[in-house]
């Protein structure tokens, strides 16, 4: 039986960036090289930051990306183990549907080798985590519900 109070607790926020390329739906990805590994952009709040402002200043920061909330898509929760200490953690990721507002994907923090923005069907290929893409499915659905994109 699990002792709860032994499970660390944590928070991300993060969103799915998307824009119209020629009447088809694009997402932005961030992607490391070594091993490589897509995934969308997330992070963890500074103190006093709300979740909104968390998701914005976060994926800001790592995909170079200015960029507006449109709402709430889903919150994706799961477990891990810290590899340094092994303490048990449980995380809750709260994700926004976001349209950028100005920018450029060159101009992304370190915390990744590269980010592009992909096709929205590719992008659910290539995602490493069955959890991002299972809310990259939900964006996509949310905008065609939308707009006539895609």
């Amino acid at each position: 039986m699990a002792d709860n109070e032994n499970i660390e607790q944590h928070m991300s926020a993060g969103g799915v960036v998307y824009r119209s390329n020629g009447g088809m739906i694009e997402t932005v990805l961030c992607g490391r090289n070594n091993p490589r590994k897509w995934s969308l952009p997330k992070g963890t709040p500074d103190e006093g930051e709300t979740i909104e402002q968390t998701a914005l200043r976060e994926v800001s920061e790592e995909t170079g990306l200015e960029v507006e909330i449109q709402e709430a898509i889903g919150d994706i929760t799961y477990g891990f183990v810290r590899p340094t200490d092994g303490v048990r953690c449980h995380k809750v990721v709260h994700y926004f549907l976001m349209r950028p507002t100005g920018g450029a994907t060159d101009n992304h923090d370190h915390e990744f080798d590269e980010v592009r923005w992909f096709p929205g069907e590719e992008a659910l290929r290539i995602l490493n985590y069955a959890n991002d893409a299972s809310i990259v499915e939900k964006a996509l659905t949310r905008v065609r519900e939308v707009t006539s994109i895609g």
